[in-house]
């Protein structure tokens, strides 16, 4: 990990009271794409032992906020970043530690000129959730705007 993703991590850490409770942490962070994992826990369990459903949500939100703040950092003095809508699949059981690896789904130059031009630009953000073995046990898509500040 490098000194900027440990020192962003350390912020989103901070402003993000969700992320410390479920011990988040910060693989990579970079404007095209974020690494987070979840470590086993059994505090976050379900019912046949592997992680919550809900916990897994968060990891892949989480993650997909991490390439929202990574690549329109320059932006939030003028707009919020906001999520807007997103949908999960979840394809394998998840056992052990899970990590979430998001994507940026629109070139970042694309979203700041509609932002320019006065626009409230959406773009998409794919998550992919592996165990530890890398076999995908979930995907997410989830759609971000940036809002203009009033």
């Amino acid at each position: 990990m490098t000194n900027e993703t440990a020192g962003l991590g350390a912020a989103l850490s901070e402003a993000v009271p969700m992320v410390r409770t479920l011990n988040l942490e910060y693989l990579e962070v970079a404007p095209e794409r974020a690494v987070l994992r979840m470590p086993d826990q059994a505090d976050f369990h379900n019912h046949v032992g592997g992680p919550h459903a809900g916990a897994m949500f968060t990891l892949a939100e989480s993650a997909s906020g991490a390439i929202v703040i990574a690549a329109f950092g320059e932006q939030l003095n003028r707009a919020v970043p906001l999520a807007v809508r997103s949908e999960i699949d979840f394809k394998k059981l998840a056992m052990g530690e899970v990590t979430a690896t998001a994507e940026l789904g629109r070139p970042i130059a694309d979203v700041v000129a509609e932002l320019d031009a006065g626009e409230r630009p959406e773009f998409p953000v794919k998550v992919s959730i592996q165990r530890a073995d890398g076999a995908v046990t979930g995907e997410m898509s989830i759609t971000w705007t940036l809002r203009p500040n009033s």
